[in-house]
């Protein structure tokens, strides 16, 4: 009589995680069903395919393979964003961009995407992008900008802005909450200092690329402005007064020459208010009574909340900081960030805690929850094994010197193009245990923090390459057809796949810098 310790032969496991991963993509892209429900029906069938090949983890079990610090990290800033929004502070920011910048276009357009950018960095993307999204439409309403390229720009930009800090975006949630990730010595502020210099650098090349894509602004404004037509159509009607004009006696040629002049001055106006509105967001002789409309119907609503929900986060990124101390090091971001939520909560003094809980986006969190599941259950079918062999395999086939740099490209490409045509979320998720696994192998002898890095820059910059590589991307869709705006796959590829190719070549340059002159080894 024989047994087998391990019944789960190796190919077949590959082939059932395979099968799993691509069912919940193709969910999750063509949107057959709400993507938390795909999570939900893949990971339970995980499970299912794990007890068919011999492997029946318990209830106790299933529970621990969930990552309670990103949970919680995730819920506490949710909390916090759900009290800020109601100050109105975030339609005041966007109202503010369009007064400092007197109604000009480029200075209007970069000031909202940094804003953006900034918020991104200790807000969620989605959250992000949810706030700024409707003030914009209205902003690009009335100075006749078409708001699909301005929301664009913004879930581009809070893509890169939420790179750039381990609370900033989901990818960096994940990995930043890692047990292998936390014990290898990366902690806030050097997470913070390696990733934000980089998004810099990322930031220059972003604003340099749309203004070259878009050098002809009439691709940002309405097809024709109403006083474009007007004028257009005075200049036709004068002219075929002009041109029916007899050429018989001298009263007559007077006549002509009075029309050439005003078909003249009229092509001077139209001249003049095409070249204003090429410097201008808004016209100049509506700024005003744009500016006083929009101050009346954005503002500040709760100063003492607004004051309060400032100390909030205030104490929660300091404590964020002070959390890379090792003498200081006592409780992990998630509960930092809870801590924070809670002192809010205190502040606001609310009677009623369920229109706070109400705004809690509980079906992200049962998402991320089903991820964890299903990734474990996908490691335990020995995928996560696999996928790491294959790339041992090509970085042990270079020489030993370039190692490093080969495993840096590699992870920051791969996770990259990945990223672009599938959801940043569960790629992250299955990579960072891959990477987590090279980094421990003695056989490469490789240092992890770098591959983290190219891991994070890749799987966050990656997903602004198609509409459906970030969550931002899609919620922003999501708000602008909510408004009567299309968002097409084909419309955002053609501006984002672009700037995202232009995202990992200046990636790939600043991290191959850094292996010099830092000589990670």
């Amino acid at each position: 009589m024989s047994f087998t310790l391990r019944p789960l032969d190796v190919s077949t496991g590959v082939v059932y995680a395979l099968l799993l991963l691509c069912g919940l993509y193709v969910l999750i892209i063509f949107e057959i069903i709400n993507r938390t429900m795909a999570a939900l029906l893949i990971s339970t069938t995980s499970l299912a395919a794990l007890s068919l090949v011999g492997e029946r983890p318990t209830l106790p079990d299933i529970i621990s393979w969930l990552d309670v610090e990103t949970l919680l990290l995730l819920f506490s800033m949710m909390i916090l964003v759900a009290i800020m929004a109601e100050t109105g502070v975030f339609d005041y920011l966007a109202v503010f961009a369009f007064e400092i910048t007197k109604g000009k276009l480029w200075p209007l357009i970069y000031l909202l995407c940094i804003i953006t950018a900034v918020m991104s960095t200790f807000l969620d993307n989605v959250t992000t992008v949810l706030l700024m999204s409707p003030v914009t439409i209205r902003l690009c309403e009335v100075m006749d900008l078409d708001p699909v390229p301005i929301l664009m720009f913004m879930a581009i930009y809070s893509n890169i802005g939420g790179t750039a800090t381990p609370v900033g975006d989901p990818p960096n949630v994940i990995v930043a909450s890692n047990q292998a990730v936390i014990n290898s010595g990366i902690n806030f502020v050097n997470f913070t200092a390696h990733m934000a210099f980089g998004i810099i650098f990322i930031v220059i090349q972003t604003s340099l690329h749309i203004r070259i894509m878009y050098r002809d602004v009439n691709k940002l404004r309405m097809k024709v402005p109403r006083e474009i037509q007007e004028l257009r159509h005075q200049i036709s009607i004068w002219r075929r007064a002009a041109d029916s004009l007899p050429h018989l006696s001298n009263g007559v040629n007077i006549v002509r020459e009075r029309l050439e002049r005003k078909i003249t001055k009229l092509n001077k106006q139209l001249h003049a208010t095409v070249k204003e509105r090429n410097k201008r967001a808004c016209p100049k002789d509506t700024f005003k009574s744009t500016l006083v409309e929009l101050k009346a119907k954005y503002k500040i609503r709760d100063r003492s909340l607004l004051v309060k929900s400032t100390i909030a986060i205030v104490f929660a990124v300091t404590v964020f900081f002070l959390h890379s101390l090792p003498e200081l090091n006592r409780v992990s971001l998630g509960w930092t960030a809870l801590l924070g939520a809670l002192l809010l909560l205190t502040l606001a003094d609310r009677d009623d805690l369920e229109p706070i809980l109400h705004r809690v986006e509980w079906s992200t969190l049962l998402f991320f929850a089903a991820l964890f599941v299903l990734m474990e259950a996908l490691s335990k079918l020995g995928l996560i094994l696999y996928i790491g062999g294959l790339m041992e395999q090509l970085i042990l086939k270079v020489d030993e010197s370039s190692r490093l740099a080969v495993a840096i490209m590699l992870t920051l490409w791969v996770s990259g193009t990945i990223s672009a045509f599938v959801d940043n979320i569960p790629l992250t998720t299955m990579m960072v245990r891959v990477v987590v696994a090279i980094g421990n192998n003695p056989n490469l002898n490789l240092p992890m923090a770098p591959l983290i890095w190219a891991l994070l820059y890749g799987a966050c910059l990656g997903g602004n390459g198609t509409l459906i590589g970030a969550s931002a991307n899609v919620v922003c869709a999501g708000v602008a057809e909510q408004h009567g705006y299309k968002f097409t796959f084909v419309k955002f590829f053609k501006v984002g796949f672009p700037i995202m190719v232009g995202h990992l070549v200046v990636s790939s340059v600043y991290l191959l810098v850094c292996h010099c002159v830092f000589e990670w080894h």
